[in-house]
């Protein structure tokens, strides 16, 4: 695990010193961020987008004066976005093990500070592993918010990742992040492989071992907000892998203590009162829950409880409650695993 590590280390501190420098498609972003991002994206130094290696756009909306925490937050770029999204009375944190890339980071906090208009700073970074977080001194129940674009498929140590964010979130708290997963386990020669580690491919969780993972660190369901198959994009690479293919994923789950494994029927609906900035005619809980707005839609308690007992609640009414109970949700089967049905459905929600 060391060697690894220190091998992640050696590959972005060293290696890379752009984006052009990456030998594949995986540790890149092609999805298009809401227009909150992108007003914000022309603000933030040249040398920190330069320097970004995401493969998503994990940053959820409704971050006024939240605390939100970055996993492996390179040389910050989602840091300072989600600071300015957060305002000045919200705080963003950024945690990452390579010193050149938090270097990066630190040095524009004053410069990102005046872009914003903030009278004080509102961004802390911590040099460290996000696996340990207690060392940094993030307290348990402390953080509204944790985001991680592309960097949980580095760790070692995933199991302690997972738990240790569940530690830090607060009752209600949200978990979005984006990462590489595989369809299928990957030998450990491959998972040891500098460049493949470091290009996010050799420790990329094969999804039902990442379902089985979520499930035993407290997360009793999850969702997938989008799925987009990688084209690898360099015939070398493509060859050591074989057969295994590879997806970019964002993951939203919620620290809630009433999620059951399956979605379960208890007669609830939720309606969306279109609220949500830069949301006015629907919202996305995921890939199968399109909330549109001021139309009612059945749910299961899962969903009910993601949309009530979340910051999400000040934006939906959700009527029933959990006294009766009428069986599986119909027709939905299970957890995170289960194909589901077409977000414009306005039927079983699952």
């Amino acid at each position: 695990m060391d060697d690894i590590i220190e091998n992640v280390k050696e590959y972005y501190g060293k290696q890379l010193q752009s984006r052009s420098d990456l030998k594949s498609g995986a540790c890149c972003c092609i999805d298009k961020p809401p227009a909150a991002i992108r007003d914000i994206l022309p603000m933030i130094a040249d040398e920190i987008k330069d320097r970004f290696y995401g493969c998503g756009s994990p940053l959820p909306p409704l971050l006024e004066g939240m605390t939100v925490l970055d996993l492996g937050c390179g040389t910050g770029r989602d840091v300072y976005i989600a600071s300015k999204l957060a305002g000045e009375s919200g705080r963003a944190i950024g945690v990452d093990m390579t010193t050149e890339q938090i270097q990066t980071a630190m040095k524009y906090q004053e410069k990102q500070r005046e872009r914003f208009g903030f009278q004080a700073s509102n961004v802390r970074f911590c040099q460290g592993y996000i696996e340990d977080l207690k060392s940094l001194g993030i307290e348990d129940n402390s953080v509204d918010v944790v985001i991680s674009n592309c960097v949980i498929n580095l760790s070692p140590t995933k199991e302690q990742v997972f738990k240790e964010i569940y530690r830090v979130l607060k009752p209600g708290g949200e978990l979005f992040f984006s990462d590489v997963f595989a369809d299928r386990r990957l030998p450990k020669s491959l998972a040891a492989d500098p460049v493949l580690r470091g290009e996010c491919l050799g420790g990329a969780l094969y999804t039902e071992d990442f379902r089985r993972l979520m499930a035993a660190c407290g997360w009793a369901d999850f969702r997938y907000t989008s799925i987009r198959n990688l084209n690898l994009g360099n015939e070398e690479i493509e060859k050591k892998v074989g057969f295994a293919t590879f997806s970019s994923r964002t993951v939203r789950a919620f620290k809630l203590d009433d999620l059951e494994d399956i979605c379960e029927d208890y007669g609830q609906t939720a309606c969306y009162d279109g609220s949500i900035p830069g949301q006015p005619h629907f919202f996305d809980l995921d890939d199968h829950h399109r909330f549109f707005t001021g139309k009612p839609m059945l749910v299961c308690g899962n969903t009910a409880s993601m949309v009530s007992k979340t910051r999400y609640g000040q934006a939906f009414k959700v009527t029933g409650d959990r006294s009766v109970h009428y069986g599986a949700f119909g027709g939905c089967g299970g957890g995170p695993a289960e194909k589901n049905s077409d977000s414009s459905t306005t039927g079983p929600c699952c």
